[in-house]
């Protein structure tokens, strides 16, 4: 036992050594993208990443965890480690600290010393004696490579551990197989794309034939940012039914990464990817990021302009509540959505940043809105309350989570109503919910896997793109940045809507509201940089103007 312990310390000191720090270099902070810098000088926070998921999957009893290289939106410079919980989800909160302490500890020896102290306050034994798995994937950047090596050597300082190279996969690919594994359930990617292909094809049977439809156009175009998303949707699309798919951007070498195209590109510039042109202007558009947990939608406007309709987060939300509220009715019987046949929690969660238009949209719909703290890991907790919890940041990362129980109690009626009532319209309800659950990615938001669930509900639904874009219209809305000494100094309540110190700011805030028709404005403190955020909107573009730097003037003569 004794030298099995110094066996452990040893490799933990080795691993250490093999990719120390830069003295002076800048400090690792885990947040909701997981550590991230440039590329070249995040091989010891990868490193130190690897140990963390190990350590990770040895308190979870052997479970596996998985660790994911990527840097998603961000230039291709860049790179990044993102721990995968053993449910699929993102690295537990409690743990961030240890994994930041880890990542910054400044020399072998220190990181020798933080490892053995968290083990011994979480009692994890380090001996060997017990066994662990990490499963490890990356992005097509070029410093991939050389950061996979560093998270092995990480994982396997861990005696007991064992790292397993899944290859080069989207970041939702890695999560669910993480979920999959850990749940007994087939977990290749082979059995990923074998799943979303075949439930989206389920859903698909189930249109309703109406005779003379005006079916609407099967070509989609899709802008996979030059990352992994792209390849992979080439590697399926011909076994896609019902769908015509062109690939720009797809990462076979025309372009770079994320550089100018993506979804983060779209969704902020509001103008064309790289590689659109005006041919395309009849067209649905989707736009995946790098690692493909993002998904946007965009017509170009006419011909002749650059400009594009945008589809964010928000509406591809209100698209899917519409379906899944449509199955839960059929089910239930429209009078009895509390009682009925398939008693339902059916929830949506959103932030500050949601336009108000989709929440007055869902409001009205009598669907419960419920509201967090910005950040996927906040949004997915919320969801996890309800038997349906849907959630999507206007950036285009989301998800519609399935309680198991509920999925349970699908099951059962679909089982029975299939013996009773098969065909009935009850009955296809229950085999689209089913379907959804199963093509939906349950541990994370996945661009693939949700743009197949757009393409299936428009196909339900015989709409076009104009359609959904008529839901709602978005109300005007301005962002802003202040800069200020202390972005701590500025506390939020009510999920960061608003302000309640520095004493008498939300009052302010509050006065400037009021001058504005649909006025609506909040205030925050940024994740990462010494400002504040500032966000307005109003009726109009120039009101949502001046409502920003209104409040950004009393943001800066309080903090500034």
């Amino acid at each position: 036992m004794a030298e099995q312990k110094k066996q452990q310390r040893a490799a933990l000191l080795e691993a250490a050594s093999l990719f120390p720090l830069s003295p002076g270099g800048a400090r690792f902070s885990y947040g909701t993208a997981g550590f991230r810098a440039e590329g070249a000088t995040m091989g010891p926070a990868v490193c130190r990443a690897g140990t963390v998921a190990a350590l990770r999957s040895l308190k979870l009893g052997g479970a596996a965890v998985g660790v994911v290289i990527t840097a998603s939106h961000n230039p291709v410079r860049d790179n990044g480690v993102k721990i995968v919980d053993a449910d699929g989800g993102m690295l537990s909160q409690v743990w961030e600290p240890f994994a930041d302490a880890l990542a910054n500890a400044p020399t072998p020896d220190s990181l020798l010393q933080i490892v053995l102290k968290f083990a011994k306050e979480e009692e994890i034994t380090l001996d060997g004696s017990h066994s662990a798995q990490v499963l490890l994937a990356r992005d097509t950047r070029p410093t991939g490579e050389y950061l996979l090596d560093a998270a092995m050597k990480g994982v396997n300082a861990v005696i007991g551990a064992v790292a397993v190279d899944m290859g080069i996969l989207t970041t939702p690919q890695l999560h669910w197989m993480v979920r999959c594994k850990n749940r007994g359930l087939k977990s290749s990617e082979a059995d990923y794309f074998s799943q979303v292909i075949d439930s989206f094809r389920c859903i698909l049977d189930l249109v309703p034939k109406v005779e003379g439809a005006d079916f609407m156009n099967n070509r989609l175009i899709v802008d996979g940012a030059n990352g992994i998303g792209g390849l992979k949707l080439e590697e399926i699309k011909q076994k896609i039914s019902r769908l015509d798919i062109h690939v720009r951007n797809s990462g076979r070498g025309e372009g770079i990464l994320n550089e100018k195209c993506g979804a983060d590109f779209v969704q902020k510039e509001k103008v064309v990817p790289l590689g659109f042109g005006p041919a395309d202007s009849a067209f649905r558009c989707a736009s995946f990021d790098g690692d493909a947990d993002r998904l946007v939608y965009f017509r170009i406007a006419s011909s002749s302009d650059t400009r594009i309709d945008l589809v964010d987060g928000d509406k591809i939300l209100s698209l899917f509540v519409l379906f899944i509220r449509e199955q839960l009715d059929i089910i239930n019987g429209k009078d009895n959505p509390g009682n009925g046949v398939l008693p339902t929690r059916f929830g949506v969660i959103q932030t500050a940043y949601a336009n108000g238009a989709s929440t007055d949209f869902l409001k009205n719909l009598g669907l419960e809105v419920a509201f967090t703290p910005t950040g996927v890991k906040y949004l997915h907790k919320k969801a996890l309350e309800y038997d349906i919890g849907i959630y999507f940041e206007a950036n285009g990362h989301g998800t519609v989570l399935f309680s198991d129980h509920f999925v349970s109690q699908l099951e059962s009626l679909t089982s029975e109503l299939s013996s009773k009532a098969v065909g009935s319209s009850q009955h296809q309800a229950a085999m689209r919910l089913l379907a959804t659950s199963q093509l939906i990615n349950q541990a994370i938001g996945d661009a693939l896997s949700g743009m197949l669930l757009v393409e299936a509900v428009l196909q339900y639904k015989g709409w076009s793109f104009q359609n959904w874009c008529d839901l709602y219209t978005d109300l005007p809305s301005r962002q802003l940045k202040v800069k200020v000494q202390d972005r701590t100094a500025i506390i939020t309540t009510d999920a960061e809507r608003r302000v309640c110190e520095p004493s008498g700011l939300q009052e302010l805030i509050d006065g400037e509201i009021a001058n504005y028709s649909h006025g609506r404005c909040f205030v925050r403190p940024s994740g990462t940089e010494d400002v504040v955020r500032v966000y307005a909107e109003a009726s109009t573009e120039e009101a949502a103007d001046s409502l920003a730097k209104q409040v950004a003037q009393h943001v800066e003569r309080i903090l500034g």
